[in-house]
């Protein structure tokens, strides 16, 4: 059983198989609602037409259309989120782990564009609906961060002198911006293949100079799907 059944199942406290498919087609419509009608403007009835269901069996998985944005952040960005530990876990330096999540990130993100305007937009916004979920993911992805600059300073690659809480906001900061910067040119251009000149200058920043190698990501067809490839 996926991590994704074991929560929609704890949340609801039933969870057949018909059930789960239908509340990730209820909650995927309205991300693609919302992204391309903007939050405040859309309705139920558009994001149960998009989904194929009647207004009222919306309401069976959500209490209403504040409640699917929270329940975006609680259950569809938390699969990308697991998907970056998966991808770290995988290799063993601090500096192929910086590339591979930096990889990641962008590659997750490109992979669907609609959740990516979602996740930057209501991030962006100073009222958040969806604050304290924002909150905890920031709070992962800062932590792996965290994680990585440590065992770069243990293992020589990164520097002594960081102040760590600058160098998290430097890199989420710089990640967000290039993510902000595809979605406002409506994709036109490959967002993962900004990923290593991206990594190139975090990692000249706070690397040790002629220490951190350059370990390179090999980018993947566009109609190719699946996890990253990374050399």
């Amino acid at each position: 059983m996926s991590i994704h059944s074991l929560w929609y199942k704890r949340r609801f406290h039933i969870g057949t198989p018909k059930n789960m498919e239908k509340y990730e087609r209820i909650l995927n419509a309205a991300i693609k609602v919302f992204a391309e009608q903007g939050f405040h403007q859309s309705t139920v009835s558009q994001i149960a037409g998009e989904a194929g269901v009647a207004d009222g069996t919306i309401y069976l998985y959500f209490k209403n259309k504040d409640d699917i944005l929270v329940q975006f952040y609680e259950f569809k960005t938390s699969q990308v989120f697991q998907r970056f530990r998966k991808e770290v876990d995988k290799v063993d330096t601090a500096v192929e782990k910086l590339r591979r999540l930096i990889y990641t990130h962008l590659y997750e993100f490109q992979n669907d564009r609609h959740m990516a305007i979602v996740f930057q937009a209501e991030t962006h916004q100073k009222k958040r609906l969806a604050g304290e979920q924002i909150r905890k993911i920031s709070k992962l992805y800062r932590d792996i961060i965290s994680e990585l600059v440590e065992l770069g300073q243990e293992d020589g690659t990164m520097r002594r002198d960081l102040y760590l809480g600058l160098v998290k906001r430097f890199i989420n900061g710089a990640i967000d911006e290039v993510i902000n910067s595809w979605i406002h040119t409506d994709g036109s251009y490959d967002l993962v293949s900004m990923a290593d000149p991206l990594a190139d200058l975090i990692i000249r920043g706070i690397g040790n100079h002629g220490v951190a190698s350059p370990v390179k990501v090999r980018h993947l067809p566009k109609e190719q799907k699946g996890n990253p490839v990374i050399t």
